[in-house]
């Protein structure tokens, strides 16, 4: 099994350092060309009012700025682009970065957003009735020839262009792990993936999604298993600590890969051993010398090697 690496860039610069996000991203991404395989940002629209870029511009931009690397949303709310639109959107994108996009979506949750900009917030049965529709809509629009129809609970089209098709499949991600997310993944997706999950809960989680593969009579070597979060690496695991209590979120070991170089190894041993074999991480500190020689002289190879 190929473990893949991807880097979750930040929601935004600092307040106040506007050029700062860039200018750090061009430094790191240039160190690890050759070695991380994707670049992922979320897709959210402010984070209690800290500068928050909007997804699928920073996307269209690191998509022409970074050749060398593939370019997906991690992931995005289903509810806040019309479905046939990004369906269009993402056909385009494509198109135009040679094969290099990933779409990742999920149902949608942050409901001071919604509220925020107007979006209806329905309830969580309904999300999920969406995301179906979409996901539906998505392979009619990449797949199918001609114009397309489709009516479902949600969302419908009627006699729709997706021109030009997409000449290289896109893979899609679903991102979640309540039961029906899931169940869409494992129907619809060609990787899932969790955020911010320990082992346990992650193990549990995925042994729910092969079970609903095994249902479906899907082999389950045909889906990618993925893990989305933080990584705070140090010299030492009390250095390791300082910086995972750095965010305004802390990140501890029970929602991120916190410690050494081989302690971080060993704890994604564990997922592997689960079937996980991509993990795209936010990584506190990437633009400094030190960390990046932990993640790419220490860490990415331990894990590779697994």
């Amino acid at each position: 099994m190929t473990v893949d690496f991807g880097l979750s860039l930040l929601e935004g610069p600092p307040a106040g350092h506007n050029h700062q996000w860039l200018d750090d991203l061009d430094t790191s991404v240039s160190h690890l060309k050759g070695v991380f395989r994707s670049l992922w940002m979320t897709d959210h629209f402010f984070w209690e009012g800290r500068p928050t870029f909007e997804a699928w511009t920073t996307m269209s931009f690191i998509a022409a700025r970074y050749s060398d690397f593939e370019i997906g949303p991690m992931v995005l709310g289903q509810n806040y682009r019309n479905p046939a639109t990004l369906a269009l959107m993402a056909a385009t994108l494509q198109t135009l970065s040679n094969g290099r996009f990933v779409m990742g979506i999920g149902a949608g949750w942050k409901e001071d957003e919604y509220r925020a900009y107007d979006y209806a917030y329905p309830s969580p049965k309904v999300r999920l009735e969406q995301l179906e529709d979409t996901l539906i809509i998505f392979k009619k629009m990449w797949e199918e020839e001609g114009q397309v129809s489709y009516e479902g609970k949600h969302y419908s089209i009627k006699d729709a262009w997706c021109e030009p098709k997409p000449t290289v499949k896109i893979p899609i991600i679903v991102g979640g792990g309540g039961k029906t997310t899931m169940k869409h993944a494992a129907k619809y997706a060609d990787m899932w993936n969790l955020s911010d999950a320990p082992i346990e809960r992650y193990t549990e989680r995925l042994n729910i999604l092969k079970n609903h593969l095994d249902d479906m009579e899907r082999a389950r070597d045909t889906m990618r298993f993925s893990w989305f979060g933080r990584v705070a690496i140090g010299k030492t695991e009390a250095e390791a600590q300082v910086r995972g209590n750095s965010r305004a979120l802390k990140w501890t070991r029970d929602n991120a890969f916190v410690g050494t170089a081989e302690q971080i190894a060993e704890q994604m041993s564990e997922f592997v051993e689960q079937g996980c074999d991509y993990f795209m991480i936010d990584i506190i500190d990437l633009s400094d010398e030190d960390v990046i020689g932990l993640i790419l002289e220490e860490l990415v190879p331990k894990v590779k090697n697994l």
